[in-house]
This record gives C-alpha cells, sequence and structure tokens, in this order.
C-alpha cells in the first residue's frame, strides 16, 4: 500500500528566488510538464504572487499544473528545490566577486529548505555557482550526490552553438565540454570535440576545410565571455540557463542519467580534491551517479587542476572550513 500511495504523490517542484532566471525556470518548467505542483518562493512575495498568477494563466494551454506563490515549509516534498536567488552580476564584474554578497544570502536560505525537506535535491543556480555549490553542500550536511550547481551546462551549450555556426552544421550534432569553473578558468577540452563523432581535426580534414587553431581561440574567448556581452547589453542572462536547470530537473525526475557539465563534489579524479567544479556527470533520481574521467590532453589537465586551485582559494578565503 504504502508504494502505491507513493506513486500517486504530485511531483512537487520548489522555485527559491524569482527574478530573471527563477521566472524563466519556472515557465520553461511549466512547458516541458515535468511537475505536478510548482512552489515559488522569493523574499519578495508579492513579486512570487505575480508570477504565480502570469503562470497560472498559460496552465490552460498546456498540462494542469498546480502553482502558487509558497514560503519555505511548502519546499516539503518537494523531488528537487532550485535555488537561483541571489545578487545579479553587475556590467563589468566577475562572478567571483559576487561570492560575499551570495554566501550571506545563501547562509539564510539553504538551512530553512533542509528543515522542511531533507530528503530532496538541492540545484543552485545562483553565481558564483561552484563555490556556492560547495557552500551549499557543508551549509546542509546533505550527502555530496543531492547537491548540484548548474555549472558549465550553460558554457558548454554556448561552446556547441558557436562551434555549430562556424561549422554550418546543427549546435546539436556538436559535441564538446566546457569543464572547470563556471568563470574566467574554464576549460574547452579541443581534444574531444566533435562533430558526430568526427573529432574537429579530422573533420576539417574531410571537408577540405582549414583547421585554425586562432578561429577556435576565439569560439572559446566568445564562450567564456559571452555572459559579459549580454549583460553589458541587456542587464542579465537567463533563457539559455532556464532551459538548462529544466534538463538537469528532468534527468533527475525521469532518471535518464544523462551526462551534464554540472558542478559537482569532485573527490579525487584528476588529482583534484575537496572542491566542486564541472566534469561529466550522470545525473539521476538520486542526483550525481557518477563522475566520468575522459582522457584529457597534459595542456587540458593542467588548466583543469589550475581552475580547481583558482576555486580553492576562494573557498579558503571566504568559507569556514
Amino acid at each position: 500500500m504504502a508504494n502505491s500511495v507513493a506513486s500517486h504523490t504530485p511531483l512537487r517542484i520548489a522555485v527559491v528566488g524569482l527574478g530573471n532566471v527563477g521566472a524563466s525556470f519556472a515557465f520553461a518548467l511549466l512547458q516541458r510538464r515535468l511537475a505536478a505542483e510548482i512552489v515559488l518562493i522569493d523574499a519578495n512575495h508579492k513579486k512570487a504572487e505575480g508570477e504565480a498568477m502570469d503562470l497560472n494563466h498559460a496552465v490552460p494551454f498546456g498540462a494542469a499544473t498546480r502553482i502558487w506563490a509558497g514560503e519555505y515549509a511548502d519546499c516539503r516534498g518537494a523531488a528537487v528545490t532550485v535555488i537561483t536567488a541571489g545578487a545579479a552580476q553587475r556590467p563589468g564584474e566577475t562572478r567571483l566577486q559576487l561570492l560575499d554578497r551570495n554566501l550571506a544570502i545563501f547562509q539564510q536560505i539553504v538551512p530553512e529548505v533542509v528543515k522542511h525537506n531533507p530528503d530532496g535535491l538541492l540545484l543552485i543556480a545562483t553565481n558564483p555557482v561552484d563555490i556556492i555549490s560547495y557552500a551549499s553542500y557543508k551549509i546542509s550536511g546533505l550527502p555530496a550526490h543531492r547537491v548540484l550547481g548548474s555549472g558549465t551546462i550553460l558554457d558548454t551549450a554556448r561552446f556547441r552553438y558557436l562551434l555549430g555556426q562556424h561549422f554550418s552544421v546543427d549546435a546539436r550534432s556538436v559535441h564538446g565540454l566546457i569543464l572547470g569553473e563556471h568563470g574566467d578558468t574554464e576549460v574547452p577540452i579541443w581534444s574531444l570535440a566533435n562533430i558526430a563523432g568526427i573529432r574537429l581535426r579530422e573533420y576539417c580534414r574531410l571537408h577540405s576545410l582549414p583547421y585554425d587553431e586562432h578561429v577556435f581561440d576565439t569560439i572559446f574567448t566568445d564562450t567564456r565571455d559571452a555572459a559579459y556581452k549580454i549583460i553589458e547589453r541587456k542587464g542579465a542572462t537567463y533563457y539559455a540557463v532556464a532551459v538548462g536547470l529544466m534538463q538537469i530537473v528532468e534527468s533527475i525526475v525521469r532518471d535518464q542519467k544523462t551526462v551534464l557539465t554540472t558542478s559537482t563534489l569532485v573527490e579525487g579524479a584528476y588529482g583534484i580534491n575537496d572542491v566542486y567544479l564541472s566534469l561529466p556527470t550522470i545525473v539521476g533520481a538520486k542526483g550525481v551517479v557518477q563522475v566520468l574521467t575522459p582522457d584529457l590532453s597534459e595542456e587540458e589537465l593542467a588548466k583543469l587542476q589550475h581552475s580547481a586551485e583558482v576555486l580553492k582559494g576562494m573557498i579558503e578565503g571566504h568559507l569556514p572550513r
């Protein structure tokens, strides 16, 4: 009987923080029809109420979904609590410069979420996401596999898009990884980048195209600096990361075991320990199922280890150990 009752429990997703990212994610979640219940939580409760009203008016066009502005107690029973709350990145400001402001916010949020939902997963999207994810893991007391960050899912998507544009190929047929920090020390894994399984150097040879490393350097620079350029033009980035968050949540609630570049606790991979950063990660119903460690070139490995050291330095400088 217990299993029968559990199988009919409505799937609830909680969203904490209803800024541009949180609201866009809630809309993407509704469109994807993943959840029976979506609870919206924000320090500005009227803002959460307004977002809930607006989203509810879209329900007749889609699937029956219960959406409401709630309190932390409403996180109870949520399969995933997605936290997007925090200060926004200002023009010219690095993600790491956001740390102190957002760390203080998470020291208030995370205990409240875990108090009411000790069995759910936490998905962190707030920058600097790797350090905030590590802090959330420490503050929450949850096992590491249940605390994930959005990591470099967005950087990886930008990388694939720009490579697709360069080669005039559908970005969904381009496979590449951005690993390490979601930020200035992130690492493009050129040694594994491919189009339909064909490594880039071989693809260029087969199609009589130049393998121009200067062009590829520009593609990576545009990938890494995309947020700065978007923020300069429109003040914030939110659509693409919202869809990326939706993909992570979908892999969790449907136990898809999708490989995603989420920010995860690394213990031993590539000689890196006790830090959150992005590696190819199998994500399923329990959160992190397995962290993958593909072979990297010596240069890529050195850059990944440097990225880890930068993050560890920030952790040691700002977080209690």
